[in-house]
C-alpha cells in the first residue's frame, strides 16, 4: 500500500517506521527542512518539503495512487485543511488527527468520518489502569480474518440494524449515540450520528467502505451531472 502522512512528529515517525518493514510505500509531507533532513537518514521513506494543505503539494502526492492519507501535524486547523483539501483531490481514505474533541463534531459535519483523538485513547488507556482492567490490544483479539468496521448513521440510514443488510458474514456488535455505549441487537433502531461497530470478514470490507465511504472521485462526477 502506498500511504502519506502530512506532519512529521513522533506519531508519524512510529507509525512509518513499522509502515516501512512491512514493505509499504510511505511519503511524509513535512513544511521543517531541517526535520527532513534528520528523519532522511532514519527512515527509508519519501519526504516532500512543503505545507501539507496545498492543492499543489498533495497533488505531488498523487491522490489516485495512494491508499490513505493521514493528517497528524501538530496544530488541529492544519489537519481539518489538509484533510478537506486531501478528500476534494480525490484521495480515497483521509484521516484526521484532532487534539481538541470540540473539533469531533465539526469533522462530522465537514463528512471527515475518520477522525482519530489521541487524547481520548489516552484517557481510556489511563482510565483502565487505575481500575485494574487490562488494556487489550485489537491486533491480539482480531485473528484470522476477522476484522472490525466502523459506520457513521447518516439522515438516510436511520433504521433498525436488520434494515441495513449487511454483507453476509457480518455482525454489529455494539453502538455509541451521542458517546454512550451500548449493545446492538437486529432489533435496535438507528438514529443519525450513530457510530455502529461492526464484526466482519476482511473479504467484506471493500462492500462495506463503498457503502459508507464512497471515493470522492465518483462524487465530483455526480456533482458536475447536476
Amino acid at each position: 500500500m502506498r500511504i502519506a502522512f502530512v506532519g512529521a512528529g513522533e506519531v508519524t515517525v512510529m507509525t512509518a517506521k513499522t509502515l516501512i518493514k512491512q514493505q509499504h510505500e510511505v511519503i511524509i509531507i513535512e513544511s521543517n527542512q531541517e526535520k527532513i533532513e534528520q528523519l532522511s537518514e532514519e527512515l527509508d521513506c519519501s519526504f516532500l518539503h512543503g505545507d501539507g494543505g496545498k492543492p499543489a503539494i498533495l497533488l505531488e502526492v498523487g491522490p489516485e495512487q495512494t491508499d490513505i492519507l493521514f493528517c497528524l501535524s501538530d496544530n488541529d486547523q492544519a489537519n481539518l485543511i489538509a484533510s478537506l483539501v486531501g478528500r476534494n483531490l480525490g484521495f480515497s481514505r483521509v484521516v484526521t488527527s484532532i487534539e481538541d474533541p470540540d473539533f469531533e463534531n465539526i469533522c462530522r459535519e465537514l463528512g471527515l468520518k475518520e477522525t482519530i483523538v489521541p487524547a481520548r485513547t489516552t484517557s481510556r488507556h489511563l482510565e483502565n489502569m487505575v481500575q485494574g482492567l487490562d488494556t487489550v490490544e485489537l491486533s491480539t483479539v482480531l485473528k484470522d480474518d476477522a476484522r472490525f468496521f466502523t459506520i457513521l448513521v447518516e439522515k438516510q440510514d436511520a433504521k433498525t440494524l436488520e434494515e441495513l443488510e449487511l454483507p453476509e458474514g457480518s455482525r454489529a456488535i455494539c453502538y455509541y449515540r451521542k458517546g454512550i455505549f451500548d449493545f446492538a441487537n437486529s432489533e435496535t433502531e438507528l438514529q443519525q450520528d450513530d457510530e455502529v461497530i461492526i464484526l466482519t470478514r476482511g473479504k467484506n470490507l471493500e462492500e462495506l467502505r463503498e457503502r459508507w465511504r464512497p471515493k470522492q472521485t465518483e462524487d465530483h462526477s455526480s456533482e458536475k451531472e447536476k
